[in-house]
C-alpha cells in the first residue's frame, strides 16, 4: 500500500482541481494500492472526507494562527509516508512538506514563500507556463513525475454527501435545474437570474429549477405557484451542493466553487464569466462536452442577457 500525503488546505475551487488530479492518480495506480492522506482546512474537511478519492483526513485549524501550524507539524512528524505532495506551495505548506517523513516530497514549480526549497523535485511548468495555464494543468504536472500522463481520468464522486430530509421532501425526486446565484465577489454575480429563472421553467416544464447558495438572496417568487420552483438559499449546507449536483439536469453558476464541483463529478454545467477569465479559471477540462461557458461582452456581465443564457442551457437537452 503506497501511502500519500496531499497538502492542499484551501481554498474550495483549489481543493475541487486538485481532487481531480490525484483522483486520477489513484485510478492511476490501482483502486485499492494507495491511501490518500489529505491535509485540508476545517471548514473544507467534511467535502473532502466525503469522497472516494480520500481515505483520511488531517484538520488544520486556521483560526489558531501560527499555533495551528506549528501543532500540525508535530503531527506529521509521528506519521510516515510514501509520498508528499505540496499542491499548496506556500510557507505553512512547505513547513509541513518538511515535517512529514517521506523518502520523495514533491512541490509546485511556482510555489512561494520559500516553500519550493522544501520539497526534493519540483513540478515542470505546463505548456504557456505558470502565469497563463488553467490551475488543473498547473498540478497536473504533479502525475509525469509519478511516471504517469498528465492527462486527467476519472471523475470525483462524493459518496459520502447526502440531502437532508427536508431537502428531499422539496425536490420529490424529481430532476432538477440547479443555479448558483452567488460568488465569493460581487462583480463575478451575473445580476440576471431571476429573468432565467422565469424562461427555464417555460422552457422546461418536465423540471424543476432549484436556486442553491448560502446568501439572503430570496427571488421573487410570483413565478413559483406551480410548485416547480425551488429556493434553497440560506439552507444547504457544504455537503448538500454535491449530493444535488448528483441529482441535477445541468447547472448554471458564476465563476464559483459549485462550477467547480459540477465539473469535478462530470455534471453538465454552464458556467458565466465576466471580469474573470475561463481558459484560467472555467470548468475543466475545457474540451469536455459537459462544461460549458458564457462570456459577457466586454466582461461586463449586465451585458449578457438571460435570453442568451436559457438559449444555452437547451444543448444539454439535445
Amino acid at each position: 500500500m503506497t501511502k500519500i500525503l496531499i497538502i492542499k488546505p484551501s481554498s474550495l475551487g483549489d481543493i475541487l482541481h486538485a481532487l481531480q488530479v490525484v483522483e486520477s492518480l489513484r485510478q492511476r495506480m490501482g483502486e485499492g494500492t494507495v491511501e490518500i492522506t489529505w491535509v485540508v482546512r476545517e471548514i473544507f474537511e467534511p467535502l473532502v472526507a466525503a469522497t472516494e478519492t480520500v481515505q483520511r483526513t488531517i484538520v488544520y485549524n486556521r483560526k489558531e494562527g501560527l499555533l495551528g501550524i506549528w501543532k500540525l507539524g508535530r503531527r506529521l512528524r509521528k506519521e510516515r509516508f510514501d509520498i508528499v505532495l505540496d499542491m499548496q506551495g506556500l510557507a505553512r505548506s512547505g513547513f509541513w512538506t518538511l515535517c512529514a517523513k517521506a523518502p520523495l516530497k514533491l512541490g509546485r514549480g511556482d510555489a512561494r514563500e520559500g516553500a519550493r526549497f522544501c520539497a526534493d523535485k519540483l513540478t515542470a511548468a505546463p505548456a504557456g507556463g505558470f502565469k497563463h495555464a488553467h490551475a488543473v494543468d498547473i498540478l497536473a504536472q504533479f502525475l509525469p513525475m509519478l511516471g504517469f500522463s498528465s492527462q486527467l481520468i476519472g471523475s470525483v464522486k462524493f459518496t459520502g454527501a447526502s440531502l437532508s430530509e427536508a431537502i428531499e421532501k422539496k425536490l420529490r425526486s424529481r430532476e432538477a435545474i440547479l443555479l448558483f446565484p452567488d460568488s465569493r465577489r460581487a462583480e463575478k454575480e451575473w445580476p440576471y437570474f431571476v429573468e432565467l429563472t422565469r424562461l427555464l421553467l417555460l422552457a422546461f416544464p418536465q423540471n424543476v429549477v432549484c436556486w442553491v447558495g448560502q446568501s439572503a438572496l430570496v427571488p421573487a417568487e410570483d413565478y413559483a405557484t406551480d410548485g416547480r420552483f425551488i429556493n434553497l438559499m440560506g439552507q444547504t449546507k457544504l455537503l448538500d451542493v454535491p449530493a444535488l449536483i448528483a441529482r441535477a439536469k445541468f447547472c448554471v453558476t458564476n465563476d464559483s466553487g459549485p462550477m467547480h464541483i459540477a465539473a469535478a463529478m462530470n455534471v453538465p454545467v454552464l458556467g458565466i464569466f465576466g471580469p474573470t477569465s475561463p481558459e484560467l479559471y472555467g470548468p475543466f477540462p475545457p474540451t469536455r462536452e459537459n462544461n460549458r461557458v458564457l462570456v459577457a461582452p466586454d466582461g461586463d456581465l449586465k451585458k449578457l442577457p438571460a435570453t442568451v443564457v436559457a438559449d444555452n442551457c437547451k444543448m444539454f437537452f439535445a
